[in-house]
């Protein structure tokens, strides 16, 4: 009987060591990295768009350079409010170049994390921050992602790790907040885009036409809060 008792008493000891392992197994890091810019094949992953598909003239490029300090992305251009002549596009407003990443091989699942982070160094320019999610439009052949948008700025000329709570990022369409209660989906992320406006952005941004450069290092997801 003893014999009996100990080996229950064995086996419960390793099952609820075992369980105690698996829940702290499941329990997700701290961080969770999403882009990492030291390497050329992460250009594969981005596209750049611009007004200049638009009749407007605004340019962008990103490259992957080193910089002496290792491998940064580069996503930088010019930013123009002229029109092209004889366009057959009649925007309201030029100015604008932006960066989006392909769409993820399925979802990211963000729903553990609390804060978008960014290693950076910018120009003075405020960028913005796009977070893509499914569709929440049901108009008929409307294709477009669902996307929340938060504003960065960094001071120029220095590496910063800007930090983004989720919770500040206010869903959008077409570049204008949607005055509704609205809840992100974390755990459909579709995917992100970084952009920048001639015009706009926190007090104290440069602003107007002209050049824009910001070099990157990664994005993360992190997980601020206890």
């Amino acid at each position: 009987m003893s014999k009996l008792r100990g080996l229950w008493q064995a086996s419960l000891n390793a099952t609820k060591k075992a369980l105690t392992w698996n829940v702290e197994d499941l329990i997700p890091p701290s961080e969770k990295l999403i882009f990492n810019f030291n390497s050329k094949d992460e250009l594969k992953r981005w596209h750049l768009y611009s007004d200049s598909e638009y009749g407007g003239l605004s340019s962008t490029s990103l490259e992957i350079t080193d910089a002496g300090n290792g491998l940064k992305g580069v996503f930088s251009g010019n930013l123009s409010s002229d029109v092209a002549e004889g366009s057959q596009w009649k925007i309201t407003r030029s100015g604008f170049c932006g960066m989006r990443s392909k769409k993820f091989d399925g979802f990211i699942d963000l729903d553990a994390y609390d804060t978008i982070a960014l290693k950076l160094k910018g120009d003075g320019r405020c960028y913005i921050s796009t977070i893509y999610t499914e569709n929440w439009v049901n108009s008929p052949g409307q294709q477009e992602d669902n996307s929340w948008q938060a504003f960065i700025f960094a001071p120029k000329d220095n590496w910063y790790i800007v930090k983004l709570p989720i919770a500040r990022y206010l869903p959008t369409w077409r570049g204008n907040v949607i005055d509704a209660e609205m809840e992100m989906s974390q755990s459909r992320i579709l995917g992100m885009s970084l952009s920048v406006n001639a015009e706009g952005g926190v007090p104290g941004a440069r602003r107007g036409p002209g050049d824009f450069r910001v070099e990157l290092d990664w994005i993360k997801a992190l997980r601020t809060a206890q």
